[in-house]
């Protein structure tokens, strides 16, 4: 019977590491869509800006600044 309890301990041990790297993986390969994807939104998305609505002289992020507070 300490034998079988052994057995499964291992087994346990298997899958709980298993499902881990598993986890860490997809976990791991979402992240990496996850900033792709947020990187080239926010260059697109300075593009926009400084291109049609950044003024003369303007910095993206003074646009972005200033179109922020025109919410308010």
């Amino acid at each position: 019977m300490p034998n079988l309890k052994k057995t499964n301990m291992k087994i346990e041990q298997a899958v709980v590491e298993t499902y881990q790297k598993i986890e860490d993986t997809v976990v791991g390969g979402y992240k990496k869509v996850e900033d792709s994807i947020v990187g080239t939104y926010q260059k697109i998305e300075n593009k926009f800006v400084g291109t049609f609505l950044a003024e003369e002289g303007e910095t993206v992020e003074e646009a972005k600044k200033r179109m922020t507070n025109m919410e308010d």
